[in-house]
């Protein structure tokens, strides 16, 4: 019994002495980028322009129509908030067109999406889905195609470079979900060589691979399970996705072949009303050496839902933010 018991002891002082990079990830640090306006809440959509400018939209659950579209400049100080015209208050994604330089944001309450003047806030409407809908989150083709997906029916949409009557480009039960929360096809983006579409499932927690062969999708599978909420993403030159994990507040990042290589960022509480760090990231956009990330901060309860391990958190958050953490891997 004696000698089990140095044994014991002797395998505990070893691990004691092992360096903490050895036993944890190395989560780097989250900044405070910006703050909305007093008043504005749940800050969800965001993109970046060629000038480096912020672009973040609010799915504003306690709002009223319109919605919002708050724009911050690269130092984080407000330069303009606009109304969305003739929009709901629930907006999600939002994007540039590269070719054509349009805004593009879904509103989610109108299940559409509107093309919006950056400037003064006029909008048109880019495509419109008809049936339950649930649009949330946009990407881009080389080709200028813009895919939406839909949360609720299990499809990523097709239109054109100039919007029009949306086609189901792509539809399975990997893009449903009876999870928590109950939103399925979420974040989307293309891989370098645009040989596949990578899309959360955020109830399911996975990541699913959409192959794509001459524009034309194969048969959905499982990328990567246990993303825990998983929500917005964007896949990096060298192919590794990076992910919100909207439950468990980090940004996790995974290699082409599903490996995690990082776990970036963490919740801290709720200082002064504002969370510190991450706290329901919902989505991310890259900009140079910055990822800015959309403190969704949502307590699930509003929508009669169970609560969430963040929902009493999310509930004390009267000061909405964007963090931004550096786009490295450590």
């Amino acid at each position: 019994m004696f000698k089990s018991c140095r044994a014991a002891l002797f395998l505990i002082a070893c691990v004691a002495l092992l360096p903490l990079d050895a036993a944890a990830w190395d989560r780097g640090s989250v900044d405070q980028f910006a703050v909305l306006p007093a008043g504005a809440a749940n800050p969800e959509g965001i993109t970046v322009d060629k000038h480096g400018d912020v672009y973040v939209t609010t799915f504003a659950v306690t709002g009223t129509p319109p919605g919002k579209l708050f724009v911050f400049g690269s130092d984080g100080n407000l330069k303009r908030q606009l109304d969305v015209a003739g929009s709901s208050n629930l907006l999600l994604g939002v994007a540039f067109h590269p070719q054509t330089d349009d805004l593009l944001v879904i509103d989610f309450g109108g299940a559409r999406v509107l093309s919006v003047n950056p400037n003064t806030g006029a909008s048109s409407v880019f495509t419109q889905v008809a049936g339950g809908a649930g649009l949330n989150a946009l990407a881009l083709d080389a080709a200028g195609n813009v895919y939406i997906s839909d949360s609720f029916q299990g499809i990523v949409w097709r239109t054109g470079r100039k919007g029009g009557a949306p086609v189901a480009w792509a539809s399975d039960p990997l893009l449903t979900t009876s999870g928590f929360p109950p939103f399925g096809a979420n974040g989307m983006d293309f891989n370098s060589d645009e040989s596949a579409l990578f899309v959360a499932n955020t109830g399911n927690d996975t990541v699913v691979r959409i192959p794509v062969t001459a524009g034309a999708p194969g048969t959905p599978v499982v990328f990567v399970n246990s993303i825990n909420g998983a929500d917005g993403l964007f896949v990096d030159e060298k192919d590794n996705v990076w992910i919100c994990a909207n439950q468990a507040d980090e940004i996790v990042v995974v290699d082409k072949t599903g490996k995690a290589i990082a776990k970036l960022g963490d919740f801290g509480g709720v200082q002064n009303g504002a969370p510190v760090g991450l706290l329901f990231p919902a989505s991310l956009a890259r900009s140079g050496d910055s990822i800015y990330i959309t403190n969704l901060s949502l307590d699930l309860r509003l929508f009669g839902l169970p609560q969430s391990v963040d929902g009493q958190w999310a509930a004390q958050v009267t000061r909405h933010t964007i963090s931004r953490i550096r786009a490295r891997i450590p």
